[in-house]
């Protein structure tokens, strides 16, 4: 798996590139936006990718809940933290979008709002991640990572049932794009994907060698006293 690492890691870079390429030479310019509108392939994605995270979160988090297994909380602490950032993502570019085509950076809809609620959840999960230290944390931490996995649908659903200053969604939401900007839409989302993927991947590996440390110190610790006693 050491080889393979490296190799993944040049495929996802020269996608990254391909796509990066795409969105901003190969797709063409929105007529009504203009140049701005291209954070869309970054914007959009970027929230996919966290939303597909947040549900790995939720399995991984189901599964400890039933089993038990160190490696699934492992897998939903990985996936929260990258899903984390990618969803800062999209807090940072929404507004970003917005100001030259609202004239605001920032307006109380049910989307952006339900989406700044769902990455609190997160955070507030990572915080009782890493700042407490119960036996019982995993346990509560799956239980959170429940209720910020039900508000996901909500997120994505919100624009459909409420009435937002949101654009609709660019898919299944009625309306139509050009086919050059859904190529650099699906390859961004492609590219992020594989990027998000290794981040876990490598993120996986540190976390799990860093509990192997620490049950090594532990285990260290609780002998230590009856060496020296003899």
């Amino acid at each position: 798996m050491k080889k393979v690492f490296p190799i993944l890691v040049v495929l996802t870079g020269i996608l990254l590139s391909y796509a990066l390429y795409q969105a901003l030479v190969v797709a063409p310019t929105e007529q009504t936006m203009g140049n701005v509108q291209r954070i869309f392939y970054y914007h959009v994605p970027s929230a996919w990718t966290a939303f597909i995270l947040f549900f790995v979160n939720f399995g991984a988090s189901i599964a400890y809940l039933i089993k038990r297994r160190p490696t699934a909380d492992i897998i939903a602490l990985v996936s929260a933290e990258v899903g984390v950032v990618f969803c800062t993502v999209v807090l940072v570019t929404g507004p970003i979008w917005a100001r030259p085509v609202w004239g605001i950076w920032w307006t109380w809809d049910m989307r952006l709002t339900s989406t700044l609620v769902l990455w609190l959840i997160y955070v507030s999960y990572l915080f009782l991640r890493r700042f407490s230290s119960s036996g019982e944390t995993p346990l509560l931490a799956a239980a959170l990572a429940v209720l910020g996995a039900l508000c996901v649908p909500f997120v994505y659903f919100s624009i459909w049932f409420f009435r937002t200053q949101h654009p609709q969604p660019v898919m299944g939401g009625g309306g139509s794009i050009d086919p050059r900007m859904m190529h650099a839409l699906l390859i961004n989302w492609l590219a992020f994907s594989c990027f998000a993927f290794l981040v876990c991947w490598s993120r996986y590996r540190l976390e799990k060698l860093q509990r192997e440390v620490d049950h090594a110190h532990a285990m260290k610790s609780l002998l230590e006293p009856h060496g020296s006693a003899r």
